[in-house]
């Protein structure tokens, strides 16, 4: 009994003697995960834009904004770039030694300094675009927070969105081409597809210069869509995009006319400028009448908003004027109770940039996807992301710092456009 009562203090207090030993290796591994835990960089209140770059690809740019702490952002910007090169450096040094997290303070300085200089739309703005998504992207990372998060928070997780076919009518495609292109998109999963209804050398034209469609031309289109809608039932949303060709006379005539397909939207039927002559379509036809990638900034949208022109609107976030302007259209566009249905034509780095947005506002409809993802190997190669792209016509919206998503330099060289400055 003795012995082992002895035995026993004397084991008990090794142990306690050995505890603070244990206790301070447990601590030194804790202060060591706290360590590697603790971002190196200075706070981000010491941030500062050193340099930005950019490289072109065929129908976009692509902006690199650097910094002083060894972190970056990438934006791009769409159609009204080309020839940009110079634009792109002189904003750069319009934001150099900057704090990048003041976005909408930087965005503003570029935007009202150019006044005179075509701030209104076009170049400008589509490089504007560009930059102000880069800030986003890297504002995201020194916070480490997602860019949703950055805009106030997300209504959804997951973003909808229609493949656009590219069933491009200069190949003169038949009601049977429409048909066989909507089951093949139906059978990847998407639940809205999207058709090209304008056809420069359609045999029926009058000629090139004239835009009133005549009784063949608009039986043709309506035949096209018809053969969708029948292939793929009345559950399946399907979109016809004009691109801006034709008169008044023959928008509100083809609107008429495929009422009864029960169209998500016939888009884009006559040129952007006069929102008047929309108005008018729309007034016309139980047909919902969309457009709005062809107009820029939030006050391009005022006056289609305030009279009515269209039904839907589809702002492309790429040369609009960037992620938050992007944001504010859709705000506008809530208070009149009008869906926002992004136009999107970029890459996929593009596409969850413009997703952070679709799911930040609560009046969003739908956005753009583009089947050139699935069949040309490019638009896998220029960027970087290790998760899946689209599940049955939606896209999960990244939860990554920053927009999620990351541009490939090597992989974008090989396509890039000859005799442009590639990074430099």
């Amino acid at each position: 009994m003795t012995t082992s009562r002895r035995s026993f203090i004397t084991k008990t207090a090794i142990a306690a003697a050995m505890a603070p030993l244990a206790s301070l290796s447990t601590f030194g591994q804790e202060y060591e995960k706290a360590i590697e835990r603790t971002p190196k960089a200075s706070p981000p209140s010491n941030l500062k834009i050193t340099e930005v770059k950019c490289g072109y690809i065929k129908g976009s740019l692509f902006v690199k904004i650097y910094t002083n702490q060894d972190l970056w952002g990438c934006g791009e910007g769409v159609d009204a770039i080309l020839g940009t090169y110079h634009l792109v450096k002189n904003f750069g040094e319009r934001i150099k030694g900057k704090s990048p997290l003041n976005v909408h303070r930087l965005f503003e300085d570029i935007r009202k300094s150019g006044f005179f200089q075509g701030a209104q739309s076009g170049m400008y703005v589509a490089v504007l675009s560009a930059i102000e998504t880069a800030l986003w992207d890297l504002a995201g990372k020194a916070l480490q927070l997602p860019v949703y998060q950055l805009l106030g928070g997300k209504f959804r997780d997951k973003v909808r969105v229609y493949c656009d076919t590219a069933l491009y009518q200069r190949n003169l495609p038949t009601p049977k081409d429409f048909a066989e292109a909507a089951l093949t998109a139906k059978k990847m999963g998407f639940n809205a597809i999207k058709f090209d209804l304008d056809q420069a050398n359609d045999p029926n034209k009058y000629d090139r210069y004239n835009w009133t469609a005549g009784p063949a031309e608009l039986q043709r289109m309506y035949d096209q869509l018809a053969a969708a809608r029948e292939a793929v039932g009345p559950a399946i949303d399907i979109c016809a995009d004009m691109h801006g060709r034709y008169d008044a006379v023959t928008a509100e005539a083809i609107a008429k006319r495929v009422e009864s397909l029960n169209l998500m939207w016939l888009e884009e039927p006559i040129p952007a400028e006069n929102v008047e002559a929309y108005q008018k379509i729309t007034a016309s036809t139980s047909t919902p009448i969309c457009a709005g990638e062809n107009h820029y900034l939030a006050y391009g949208f005022r006056r289609l908003l305030e009279i009515g022109a269209v039904d839907i609107i589809m702002p492309d976030l790429q040369k609009c004027g960037g992620l938050g302007e992007g944001q504010r259209i859709a705000n506008l566009a809530s208070l009149y109770y009008v869906p926002f249905a992004p136009h999107m034509v970029a890459s996929f780095l593009g596409a969850m940039a413009s997703a952070h947005v679709c799911a930040s506002v609560p009046n969003f409809m739908i956005m753009e996807w583009q089947s050139y993802f699935h069949t040309q190997p490019m638009f896998k190669e220029i960027i970087s992301y290790d998760g899946e792209w689209v599940n049955n016509s939606f896209i999960t919206v990244s939860d990554k710092p920053g927009i999620g998503v990351e541009i490939n330099e090597a992989g974008m060289k090989k396509y890039a456009i000859p005799g442009m400055p590639f990074f430099e």
